[in-house]
């Protein structure tokens, strides 16, 4: 497992119950979590002094139960990057923080390329990859299907002193767009994805990760440069487990390149015991 351990504004305290304990800078979260299924949950005091806990409705969503006052939203940093977080109805913040250890190896290797490299950020959501690369030296074409999220990572941006960086900030559909790119003939070194279990595109299009991800990552192949640098796919799907994205990728992309696929969990330290929470996985291309 690749475990994001760097965080200095973010800590998981604890997990029990189904629930995480969760810090935000100053702030304190409890948030449900399914893959939680043991019981036990050690001392932290901040189990009974958080200040919001989002509850699930029996009926599908669910609400935050305040606690005790917190600011409407506020700032957290990961190395030079700033990002601004709050609870939203959906019980998440704004920001995933496990993916900083797919922040830093995508960091790395811009800066290790010694050459101009232009980045494609899918599904992109609130632009931590985006902020990443553009902080590495990247060119960087950031694409989400809701503008109310590319609004976000763009302010984002702005905290982080990044509003004069190359960003592309796009809202639509990732397929369409592909599609639009291809015609255009533009290139990209460097192509994350985080796509969804499930979504939908900006007209309503229906989307489901296992039955578009192996045509969406056929179109992905066409965006290649001659001298690609990563492809890094992430999965929060059960069904799409680490060596499925490997031998998808090696289905697709290695069709047409010689690579190497590393696929393997990531996730975070959890304080209370010294563990580490699995959060999804990652593959990434690298190309020979």
């Amino acid at each position: 497992m690749r475990i994001s351990d760097k965080w200095q504004d973010y800590c998981l305290i604890d997990t029990a119950d189904g629930e995480r304990l969760e810090r935000w800078g100053n702030v304190t979260l409890i948030r449900p979590d399914p893959q939680i299924i043991w019981k036990c949950r050690g001392a932290a005091p901040e189990w009974n002094s958080a200040h919001a806990k989002y509850n699930r409705s029996s009926s599908g969503g669910g609400s935050w139960d305040y606690r005790r006052k917190l600011p409407e939203s506020w700032q957290i940093s990961y190395g030079e990057l700033n990002f601004l977080v709050k609870p939203t109805g959906f019980k998440h913040t704004g920001l995933f923080p496990e993916q900083a250890v797919n922040w830093d190896y995508c960091m790395n290797e811009i800066r290790a390329a010694g050459r101009p490299i232009n980045v494609l950020n899918l599904f992109a959501y609130t632009g931590g990859a985006t902020l990443a690369c553009a902080a590495a030296g990247a060119s960087v074409c950031h694409c989400d299907a809701v503008k109310g999220m590319v609004d976000w990572a763009r302010t984002n941006a702005k905290l982080s002193g990044l509003s004069d960086k190359p960003i592309r900030w796009i809202v639509d559909d990732a397929a369409k767009f592909i599609a639009r790119e291809i015609r255009r003939g533009t290139r990209y070194d460097g192509i994350i994805l985080d796509p969804p279990s499930y979504g939908r595109g900006t007209n309503g299009e229906m989307w489901k990760l296992e039955d578009n991800i192996y045509d969406l990552m056929m179109m992905v192949t066409q965006l290649l440069s001659d001298k690609p640098l990563f492809i890094l796919l992430n999965s929060y799907t059960t069904g799409l487990s680490a060596s499925v994205m490997s031998y998808l990728l090696q289905m697709t992309v290695g069709q047409r390149f010689d690579i190497d696929v590393i696929s393997e969990e990531i996730g975070l330290p959890v304080k209370q015991t010294g563990m580490a929470l699995p959060c999804g996985s990652t593959a990434i291309v690298r190309f020979k």
